[in-house]
């Protein structure tokens, strides 16, 4: 009965983190010229992050080759199966470190936008009482420093992945799965930063306070990452992910999330 129960809160807080990010979406009709403002972001980093995939394919065989000497006197079939498994994995790993460094630099080139979505979403609640106004530029020094660090464990998991990626098939289903679970908890950790600050709380206390809602930052963070894997999703996706970011912010400290109806 308990597991049960368990079960179905974790699936009930997931389709929660699914719906704030629909809330968040909801800007888009209410708030249309915000949203766009804030997609302008996304579209600079887009090109970069593009052309760095880009160079990622064109080398796909040439990397997995380099990293697998001691298949180059197998027979063909062997030899060629296992590439493609390193490839796979690269994609994998690649596809995860791609998706966050996407939000992380986005963050960084638009934080005004995306500092200003968030406001809209905290006055249309009643605001934050007790708000802490920190200097910008303290505010952009730490949320560079953060963002280091928080990119600097998402490439050692994307390594990880990479390399549990050489186990025959499941290893490869195990890595992209492993990876949106993985990439969408740092895309709500990351995403979430601007409310958090606003309220004055450092990195270990935004990471408290969402994994008291483990599952619901799940489902809010994967939803994310998948959208941002449909090409030209992340444009959309960004402004909204601020939006439904706010939202996750104050249900972890169990403040209204309910957007009001126009």
């Amino acid at each position: 009965m308990t597991d049960q129960k368990t079960k179905t809160g974790f699936v009930s807080g997931f389709a929660m983190g699914i719906r704030l990010l629909g809330r968040g979406f909801r800007l888009w009709a209410t708030s249309p010229r915000l949203m766009l403002i804030g997609a302008i972001p996304g579209l600079i980093t887009l090109v970069l992050i593009v052309a760095a995939a880009v160079v990622l394919a064109l080398n796909l065989e040439n990397i997995a080759t380099f990293v697998t000497p001691f298949a180059e006197n197998w027979d063909e079939v062997y030899r060629t199966g296992v590439r493609i498994l390193v490839m796979a994995a690269l994609v994998g790993a690649g596809l995860m470190i791609f998706v966050y460094s996407y939000a992380a630099i986005t963050l960084l080139i638009g934080q005004p936008f995306f500092e200003r979505i968030s406001e809209r979403v905290e006055q249309s609640l009643g605001g934050v009482p007790h708000e802490v106004e920190a200097p910008i530029l303290a505010s952009i020094a730490r949320g560079i420093g953060e963002s280091i660090r928080i990119l600097a464990v998402t490439i050692g998991i994307g390594i990880g992945l990479f390399l549990l990626g050489f186990v025959p098939v499941i290893g490869t289903l195990l890595a992209w799965l492993l990876g949106a679970v993985t990439g969408g908890w740092f895309l709500a950790l990351e995403l979430s930063t601007v409310a958090f600050e606003r309220r004055g709380l450092a990195l270990a206390q935004r990471r408290a306070a969402l994994r008291a809602q483990r599952s619901t930052t799940l489902g809010f963070g994967v939803a994310v990452f998948l959208l941002f894997l449909v090409p030209f999703g992340a444009l959309v996706t960004m402004p909204a992910a601020a939006a439904g970011a706010t939202l996750l912010a104050r249900r972890s400290l169990g403040e209204s999330d309910v957007l009001p109806l126009r």
